[in-house]
Parts: C-alpha cells; sequence; structure tokens
C-alpha cells in the first residue's frame, strides 16, 4: 500500500476544514435541524433554540444562507412575515448530521460509562 504524501494528506484536509468552517459553532447545526422538518419562521427558531439571541440567529441564517443551504422567503402580509426552509442543497447534509448523531451517541455512552 502506498504512503499518502504530505500533499496528498493536505488536499484532503482542506474540505474538510470547509465543512468545519460551514458548520462551526453550537448554532448552525441546531438550525440545519429544525429547517429540516418543515420551515419556520424567524421566531419560533429563536424560541425552539434555547439560548441564542436574536443578533447570533440573524448572524447564522446569513452564513447558511450565503452557503446555499437555507433560503430565506419574505411574504407579503399584514405584518409582513419571513420564513426559513432548507434547501435541496442544505438537506445533502442530513446524512453527514445523521452520522454525527451516531458517533455522539456513542461517544457519549462511552465517556458515561468510564469511570473517573
Amino acid at each position: 500500500m502506498k504512503k499518502a504524501s504530505i500533499e496528498e494528506c493536505a488536499r484532503s484536509i482542506l474540505p474538510i476544514r470547509d465543512v468545519l468552517d460551514i458548520l462551526s459553532g453550537k448554532w448552525k447545526l441546531q438550525i440545519i435541524m429544525l429547517l429540516m422538518f418543515e420551515k419556520r419562521r424567524f421566531k419560533d427558531l429563536q424560541n425552539l433554540i434555547h439560548g441564542i439571541t436574536p443578533k447570533m440567529l440573524t448572524k447564522e441564517l446569513r452564513q447558511l444562507e450565503i452557503n446555499q443551504l437555507v433560503s430565506r422567503t419574505v411574504y407579503d402580509g399584514s405584518p409582513v412575515y419571513i420564513e426559513y426552509a432548507i434547501t435541496p442543497y442544505g438537506r445533502t447534509l442530513k446524512k453527514i448530521i445523521l452520522e454525527m448523531e451516531d458517533w455522539g451517541k456513542k461517544h457519549r455512552k462511552r465517556i458515561m460509562a468510564k469511570p473517573v
């Protein structure tokens, strides 16, 4: 079996770094998971994600929009309201997120069972 070169390792690390940059922080995955189930209004997201401020939610939603993971739709009405939805591209993260959840459950079980 051929040993990987430093250049090959670096090429592998770059896309992983991109994913971590896009999904970093404690809020983005929570937002994505909530939107996987249904479209939501800003206030709904804020109420469902405990501890997030309106300013931080706005920032995170903008970043998710820039990365084409979430769409924002403005509805005319009285009052005007805004709805957020996961995009088809955002749905491609589902497999990765489920794998993370599975690993997290196993890790949690392992750590909790370990005597300190």
